[in-house]
């Protein structure tokens, strides 16, 4: 493992994608920033989607990750969203893409179990774990920020190899 490393985590979402920063130093973490970059909905898809891209594109400049944790698309019950948030996602792993970061992919469930301890944590819990392992004194705003920084948390605990094959 490494000593010190930069995490970007990602919450995609067509409306809104969080991100959050993560410094991460042995076993000590700092939230270094986080946001949320939210498009329109009378804004035509493609506008939307590069603004996801150059957005994501902006923080990993500024920031410069060296990994990203980014959550999975959940379909649940509405599959019209669940498309949408896909189309946010791919604009998001292609900023990452175009960086070269290592990306580690994690389903809602996982994030919860790394932040929580429970993987059928509510959202208030997560935000309030979010809160207390990165030592801020609020809540992270919006809901979709602290979801990012959750999922940058959950890289540090997966390494990000989740669902690949690592070799012995």
């Amino acid at each position: 493992m490494r000593k010190e490393r930069t995490i970007l985590g990602i919450d995609p979402g067509l409306a809104n994608t969080g991100w959050g920063i993560v410094h991460q130093s042995g076993p000590r973490f700092a939230c270094l920033a986080y946001g949320c970059v939210s498009t329109p909905s009378e804004v035509e898809l493609s506008r939307r989607l590069a603004k996801i891209h150059e957005q994501i594109g902006a923080v990993i400049a500024r920031y410069e990750p060296s990994c990203v944790g980014i959550e999975t698309v959940w379909f649940g019950q509405n599959i019209t969203a669940a498309f949408a948030t896909g189309q946010a996602r791919g604009a998001a792993l292609v900023a990452c893409a175009q960086a070269g970061l290592e990306v580690g992919e994690f389903s809602p469930k996982q994030i919860k179990l790394a932040v929580v301890g429970e993987g059928g944590a509510e959202k208030d819990q997560v935000q309030y774990m979010v809160k207390q392992l990165l030592a801020l004194d609020d809540v992270p705003r919006p809901d979709h920020a602290a979801d990012a920084l959750a999922a940058a948390i959950c890289y540090t605990t997966h390494e990000g190899f989740i669902g690949k094959e690592e070799s012995a």
